[in-house]
C-alpha cells in the first residue's frame, strides 16, 4: 500500500548511500542478515529490507531530540554475513570509520559478532559490550546463541560486559555460572522494574566503558514481551515493554562511548500481520538516532 504524501510531514529512512556521501557523517545503517546458524528455523535475512521499509512509516521529528541536524547514510547489506563474517565486519568497519554511530540491522543474533568486531577494530581489548537480551548467549559452537562467548574468545574482557533483561526460565544454570565466572554484570528482567531505564543505561555504560574503549550495544529484540515482539522466535510473555526498550536504546545511544548498536533476532517473515516487531526495530533505530542527537555536536 502506498503511503500518503505530505510535504509538511517528511518521512524517516530513505537515506543516501554511504558511497555517495562526502566526508564524515553522524550515523550509518548496515544490513547484516545472518540466519544460517540459528538454533531455530528463521528467515531473519528478510529483516533488513523490511526495517528500511518500516522506517518510512515514521517521521524524523522528536520533540526533545530532532534528527534534522544529523547526517545519516546507508552502507547497504553484507552479501553473505554467515559465510563471509570477515567481509561483514569489514563493511561495518568502513561505516565506523566515517560515522559517530553505526546501526546494524540483523539478522539473528549471530550478527553481533561481525557488528562488534567491525566497530571495535584493534580496540577489542579495551572495548565494552552491553546486551539487551533475555539470554546470556554463551553457548558453545557457532550460532545465534553464542555471540557473547565468541566475543570473549576474541579478546573482550568479561568485566566490561553488561547484560540487561536476562530472564528466568530462558537460560540454564550452566550458562548463568559461565557468565558469573567471566565477570559479566547481569541486570535481570525484574531489576528493570526497580529502576528507571536512564539509570540502568548509565550504570551499564560506566561498566562497559571503564577501560576507555568503544562500547557496542546488542539489542536482541526477544528481550521484549511476546505481545509486542511476536516476530522473535524466542520472545516470552513478561519481557520488557516496547516503551522500556525504546527508552533504554535512546539513553544508551546518548552516551558518546557507544559507537555501534545492532538490532537482532527478528524474523520479518514470522511477524504479526500488522508488522509490529519490525516496526519496533524501526522505532529503535529512530530512538538511537534521537540519542545521538542529544550528544554534544561533533568537534
Amino acid at each position: 500500500m502506498a503511503l500518503p504524501h505530505d510535504p509538511s510531514w517528511p518521512r524517516a529512512g530513505g537515506w543516501p548511500q554511504l558511497a555517495e556521501a562526502e566526508g564524515a557523517v553522524d550515523a550509518v545503517l548496515v544490513g547484516l542478515g545472518t540466519h544460517a546458524t540459528s538454533l531455530s528455523p528463521t528467515a531473519a535475512h528478510s529483516t533488513p529490507p523490511a526495517v528500511r521499509e518500516a522506517l518510512r512509516r515514521y517521521s524524523p521529528h522528536a520533540a526533545a531530540a530532532p534528527l534534522a541536524g544529523l547526517r545519516i547514510a546507508d552502507a547497504g547489506d553484507a552479501a553473505d554475513p554467515d559465510g563471509d563474517e570477515a567481509g561483514a565486519a569489514a563493511l561495518v568497519a568502513g561505516a565506523a570509520a566515517r560515522a559517530r554511530l553505526v546501526l546494524a540491522i540483523g539478522g539473528d543474533n549471530a550478527a553481533t559478532v561481525p557488528a562488534a568486531l567491525g566497530a571495535w577494530g584493534a580496540s577489542v581489548g579495551s572495548a565494552g559490550l552491553i546486551t539487551i537480551d533475555a539470554h546470556h548467549d554463551l553457548r558453545d559452537g557457532r550460532s545465534n546463541g553464542s555471540p557473547v562467548r565468541r566475543l570473549l574468545e576474541a579478546g573482550l574482557d568479561g568485566r566490561r560486559v553488561v547484560q540487561i533483561g536476562i530472564q528466568d526460565f530462558a537460560n540454564s544454570a550452566a550458562y548463568a555460572e559461565r557468565a558469573e565466572a567471566a565477570g559479566i554484570t547481569v541486570i535481570a528482567r525484574d531489576a528493570c522494574e526497580a529502576a528507571p531505564m536512564h539509570e540502568i543505561a548509565a550504570r551499564a555504560v560506566a561498566i562497559a566503558a571503564a577501560a576507555g574503549g568503544p562500547v557496542h550495544v546488542d539489542v536482541d529484540v526477544d528481550v521484549c514481551d511476546r505481545a509486542v515482539a511476536p516476530g522473535c522466535p524466542a520472545s516470552t510473555p513478561g519481557g520488557l515493554s516496547a516503551w522500556q526498550l525504546r527508552q533504554l536504546v535512546r539513553a544508551l545511544a546518548a552516551a558518546p562511548e557507544v559507537t555501534s548498536i545492532d538490532f537482532t533476532e527478528v524474523d520479518a517473515s514470522a511477524d504479526a500481520s500488522d508488522g509490529r516487531t519490525v516496526r519496533l526495530v524501526a522505532l529503535g533505530i529512530l530512538e538511537a538516532l534521537a540519542g545521538l542527537a542529544l550528544r554534544a555536536p561533533a568537534s
